[in-house]
């Protein structure tokens, strides 16, 4: 049987655990021997807490056995994306590649612009970025105050929804947690599609960033299967990708400089070549940009009203297969939009799962988008989707005691700084002086690469907004009531 604990889903260890026919104990013994054996191959953790697990372990089995059982995840053993204080996507892909190898039932990730989704995608796992405050982001590091949202990556729909349910609700340590009733996400699971309208939004992964020829027709698969299943697909619109990803950009990137300005300035070399490539031109940003570009972020939300009135869930694409990382370069950041960025900034529920594998075997993956507070619906949709298919029992061939190839680091910088003219050279120089940046001539250079990029979000960002266009981020009050409120 141990030899078989990593396959389980969360919702059968979770029922053996209860019933005491297993123990937390031996599930974590199992896992870290999994990590032991296949890591150096995935190379997913960067710091492994096995005493502490253990010790929560054996904590678990005396609550369990005295007859305080706390809900499905007692017991359960997870990881945590190395933001959390306690290139398989990016950003949470640690926990992606942690999860598609079996090495633990649960990760939790962050999202940001599509970093749950992104690793699921490119993992073969299920991913799912919750609407915005319904789980709390208290004691994760911040990359944007606007755009964060925290949710799980498993191995099926199932275990997600398990998650979910011991995850989201109010917290008052988040100033962007909302209050409101949790559904008990797991009931609605099981049922068929039928009544459902489903919005494709094709025009995705065909006009705006076309897809390869393998991600068009698992998509075309994929959609055959829902109407199979019963869902009314028709297709609709929404802004091209590009608009949603100016705007997160000028958004996103203004907010993380904000965060890190005082380690920027005191010690930018601490930072990876990387991040300073991505925060650094946000200093072109300016406060009129910051503001009209959270104008522009509220009509985004408000656009897709209509659409909510028409469709119970949306479909579009996920990621292609992965590339190599050796091929990555840090100016890509500002080069392109992502498939991902739209529903950060629309503040959607997001269900990431596998629909496929490439021509290389390796996953492809599809996006199913909610209404807001939508995460019942799109959980039944995935969960029908992932019975009618076989895609999530693919797993990762592992070599024990194998270990990653080394990878040699992209370059730091992909284009000549002469490359950029005079005045923005000056403009750049003089943003940076301004925020208190003293920068070597390769940080001056990644300023530069980026430059340009920025400054045409800048001038694509839409402006002519009238006097009652608020920003997306005007304060409310939070809907519960302390004792002194009474």
């Amino acid at each position: 049987m141990t030899t078989e604990l990593h396959d389980l889903p969360i919702a059968e260890l979770s029922d053996q655990i209860a019933a005491r026919k297993l123990s937390p104990v031996e599930l974590v013994e199992a896992l870290i021997q999994r990590v032991e054996r296949y890591d150096g191959q995935t190379r997913a953790f960067i710091t492994r807490t096995f005493d502490l697990a253990r010790r929560q372990a054996r904590a678990a089995e005396a609550d369990i056995s005295a007859g305080t059982h706390r809900g499905a995840l007692h017991g359960i053993p997870f990881a945590l994306k190395d933001i959390y204080a306690h290139f398989t996507g990016g950003s949470s892909s640690g926990s992606g590649a942690a999860v598609a190898a079996g090495l633990v039932p649960l990760a939790l990730g962050s999202d940001t612009g599509g970093s749950i989704r992104g690793p699921a995608s490119l993992c073969g796992v299920v991913g799912l970025m919750p609407t915005f405050g319904l789980v709390s982001r208290a004691g994760v590091v911040t990359n944007s105050y606007t755009f964060d949202h925290c949710g799980p990556l498993a191995r099926t729909v199932d275990d997600c929804a398990v998650a979910l349910e011991a995850l989201a609700g109010y917290d008052p340590k988040d100033a962007g947690s909302l209050s409101r009733p949790i559904p008990r996400y797991r009931r609605a699971l099981g049922q068929d599609l039928r009544g459902l309208k489903i919005g494709v939004l094709r025009h995705h992964w065909e006009e705006d960033i076309p897809a390869s020829e393998d991600v068009r027709q698992a998509m075309d698969a994929a959609l055959d299967v829902l109407r199979r299943l019963g869902a009314e697909l028709e297709e609709c619109r929404v802004r091209p990708l590009g608009s949603y990803f100016d705007v997160k950009i000028i958004i996103a990137e203004s907010e993380i400089f904000s965060v890190h300005q005082k380690h920027l300035i005191a010690r930018p070399k601490d930072f990876g070549a990387d991040f300073r490539s991505r925060a650094f031109p946000a200093v072109l940003f300016t406060a009129n940009d910051y503001v009209q570009a959270t104008r522009e972020h509220r009509r985004m939300m408000v656009d897709m009203e209509p659409l909510y009135a028409r469709f119970d869930a949306f479909v579009t694409a996920g990621m292609g297969e992965a590339a190599r990382l050796s091929d990555y370069r840090s100016v890509s950041f500002w080069q392109k939009p992502s498939l991902l960025t739209a529903w950060n900034v629309t503040g959607q529920p997001v269900l990431a799962l596998p629909n496929g594998f490439g021509r290389n075997g390796l996953p492809l993956g599809m996006q199913i988008v909610g209404r807001p507070f939508g995460e019942t619906t799109i959980l039944r949709v995935g969960h029908a989707y992932e019975r009618a298919t076989e895609w999530h029992t693919r797993r990762p061939q592992l070599v024990q005691g194998a270990t990653a190839p080394d990878v040699t680091p992209p370059p730091v910088l992909s284009e000549p700084a002469d490359r950029v003219d005079a005045e923005t050279r000056d403009l750049c120089v003089k943003a940076a002086r301004r925020a208190g940046l003293q920068l070597d001539d390769l940080m001056l250079a990644q300023l530069l690469e980026g430059a340009p990029y920025a400054l045409a979000m800048v001038r694509r960002l839409r402006r002519d907004h009238d006097l009652h266009h608020e920003p997306a981020n005007v304060f409310s009050f939070p809907t519960t009531t302390s004792a002194l409120d009474k």
